[in-house]
This record gives structure tokens, sequence and C-alpha cells, in this order.
């Protein structure tokens, strides 16, 4: 009996030990995202504003 309270406190641990790793492994995700999001965006703005100068510039020429 003694041992298997051992070994389902032994297992408790290592899964708390998992958990905290995911958890952690998530959030660095979640921040690479968010860099990439805001990347995508200024990106995605610059090309629209170079869009609108070459069409404004072709328009009135």
């Amino acid at each position: 009996r003694e041992e298997a309270l051992q070994k389902i406190e032994s297992h408790e641990k290592l899964c708390r030990i998992m958990q905290k790793q995911t958890h952690d492994k998530i959030h660095s995700i979640e921040i690479q995202i968010q860099r990439i999001e805001s990347i995508l965006l200024i990106t995605t703005g610059a090309l629209i504003s170079g869009m609108i100068y070459v069409i404004f510039n072709l328009i009135t020429k």
C-alpha cells in the first residue's frame, strides 16, 4: 500500500512538472504569435500604403 501511494505521488509530481513545461511552451508560442501578428500588420499596412501611392500616381498622370 505504501508503495502504491509512493507511485501515485511520484506520478502526480511528474504530471505537475510536465504541466508547467507545457504551460511555459504555450506561453512562449503565444508571445511568438503576437510578434508575428504585429509584423504582419505592419507589413500589410506598408503594402497597402505603397499600393495607394502607386494608384494615386497613375490616376494623377
